[in-house]
């Protein structure tokens, strides 16, 4: 005969027996076990729970509204307009963004938070853009040489060429600093083609007008680094002075 479905086997015992009472037991804090008999501390438990509900229900509720929202940012510490933020961009790098500002101004920004935005990007994307930039320069250069020596097959032997008679008579970081720009590169296909022994055999260096040599002026950083255009261009007239155009 079928068992029927609507009566409980032992009436006399409620639903909590139909769980596992001890792994139940494992589970609970030993705040909530009775230490004399090992059974759970009903009242105990009961009162935690109380406890949480009042003090979830205290917090502050999800705001729903602007005004509500607005509360909760200044409360969390968010000026009370964006011209009120005090960004320091005193490394130069680049001038704050207005259009960023209430951006993040309308997300409920604090100053520190803000700060922090303008100090990263300094420091990670400033140096990134930096990068692309002078691998696009570089690009753009190889593309005049390639146009001024003919073609991509006649300056890859160029190239070549000028790769072996520098390392045979300039020192590493002389060389680097030429292969660093199209001028530099014409300077050093100059040198080959009059198979000057090494920059050291000049000795008219007072013409480029300052106390550093050319040697020393292509290992600064300014030439084959920054590639500032002015100190390039202060680089390539002392090539020409010495070597003469092309």
């Amino acid at each position: 005969m079928t068992d029927n479905l609507l009566k409980p086997d032992n009436p006399e015992k409620g639903a909590y027996h139909n769980v596992d009472h001890d792994n139940l037991l494992k589970r609970m804090p030993d705040k909530f076990i009775d230490p004399d008999n090992g059974e759970l501390r009903l009242e105990a438990l009961l009162d935690s729970y109380l406890a949480m509900e009042k003090k979830l229900s205290s917090t502050l509720p999800f705001p729903d509204t602007d005004e509500a929202k607005t509360k909760i940012f200044k409360h969390l510490g968010r000026p009370d307009s964006v011209q009120d933020y005090a960004i320091d961009v005193s490394h130069g790098l680049f001038d704050r963004d207005t259009e960023c500002d209430e951006s993040m101004y309308e997300k409920g920004f604090t100053n520190e938070q803000v700060q922090l935005v303008y100090d990263l990007a300094a420091k990670k994307m400033v140096p990134l853009i930096m990068e692309v930039a002078a691998e696009f320069q570089a690009d753009r250069e190889i593309e005049r040489l390639i146009e001024k020596f003919g073609g991509p097959e006649r300056w890859r032997e160029v190239s070549r060429q000028l790769l072996t008679f520098g390392q045979k008579t300039l020192p590493a970081d002389v060389l680097e600093g030429l292969a660093s720009s199209y001028e530099g590169v014409m300077a050093l296909y100059r040198m080959m083609e009059r198979d000057e022994p090494s920059i050291d055999a000049k000795t008219d260096m007072a013409a480029l007008g300052g106390e550093d040599d050319l040697k020393a002026m292509v290992r600064d950083p300014r030439y084959w680094k920054q590639k500032d255009p002015n100190f390039i261009r202060k680089v390539t007239e002392g090539f020409q002075k010495i070597y003469g155009q092309q």
